[in-house]
C-alpha cells in the first residue's frame, strides 16, 4: 500500500525545519529527538508524513539543493554574457558573497562524502545535482563558443567539470582548514582558468 503523508503542509513544515540540522549534522548524526525538538512535533507526527528517516534526508537534501540551484540561476540569469555568467558563478562561492548554502556548507559535498557508501539513493541524488550543475556550466561555455567569446577548441563538458571540481575541492579545504583563504584561491583559480578559454 502507497505512503500517504498526513498534511503536505506540516510535511514542508518538517523539510524547511530540519534543513539547516541535516546539514551540518549530516544523515547519520541527526536523530529522531533533532527532529522532534526542532518541529516540536512528536516522533508520530513525523512518522505520520514521513515513512522513516531516510525519506526525510531525502526531501531535505532536495530542499536544499533546490534553494542552492535557485540562488545559482537567479546569479547566472542576471548578466548578459557568458564569461560574466561564469565570473558570477565562481564569485557566488568566494568569501565576499558566500550565499550559496544554507548553514553547514555545501549540501551537495557534504552529502556527497557521507552517502557514499552508506545510504545509495541520497547518493543518487547529490550526482544527479551534480550532473545537472555541469549541464547548466557546459551550456553558458557552449553559447560563449558560439558567440566568439571562448576559443573553439574549449570542451564545454570538460571545462564544467573542471571548474565545478576545483570550486568544490576549494569547499572541502576551507571547511577542513575552518577558513576561506583556501577557497577565495580556487576562485581566483577558476577565474585565471576562463580567462585561458576566453578570446
Amino acid at each position: 500500500m502507497k505512503f500517504v503523508p498526513r498534511s503536505e503542509k506540516t510535511r514542508q513544515f518538517i523539510i524547511e525545519t530540519t534543513a539547516k540540522i541535516f546539514n551540518m549534522k549530516g544523515y547519520a548524526g541527526t536523530s529522531m529527538s533533532d527532529l522532534t525538538e526542532a518541529t516540536k512535533l512528536t516522533k508520530g507526527s513525523i512518522y505520520g508524513n514521513f515513512q522513516n528517516k531516510d525519506e526525510v534526508a531525502l526531501a531535505v537534501f532536495n530542499y536544499n539543493s533546490e534553494k542552492r540551484a535557485e540562488i545559482i540561476i537567479g546569479k547566472l540569469a542576471g548578466e548578459s554574457t557568458s564569461t560574466a555568467k561564469l565570473i558570477a558563478f565562481a564569485n557566488l562561492f568566494g568569501s565576499a558573497e558566500n550565499t550559496v548554502f544554507p548553514e553547514g556548507g555545501c549540501p551537495l559535498l557534504n552529502t556527497a562524502v557521507e552517502a557514499d557508501d552508506t545510504h545509495e539513493p541520497l547518493r543518487i541524488r547529490v550526482a544527479e545535482e551534480f550532473q545537472g550543475l555541469q549541464e547548466l556550466i557546459s551550456s553558458v561555455i557552449k553559447t560563449g563558443i558560439e558567440k566568439g567569446e571562448f576559443k573553439k577548441d574549449t570542451e564545454p563538458v570538460k571545462t564544467a567539470f573542471s571548474i565545478i571540481a576545483m570550486i568544490e575541492g576549494g569547499i572541502l579545504l576551507s571547511r577542513a582548514f575552518k577558513n576561506n583563504f583556501h577557497l577565495d584561491v580556487i576562485v581566483e583559480s577558476v577565474k585565471e582558468l576562463i580567462k585561458k578559454i576566453s578570446n
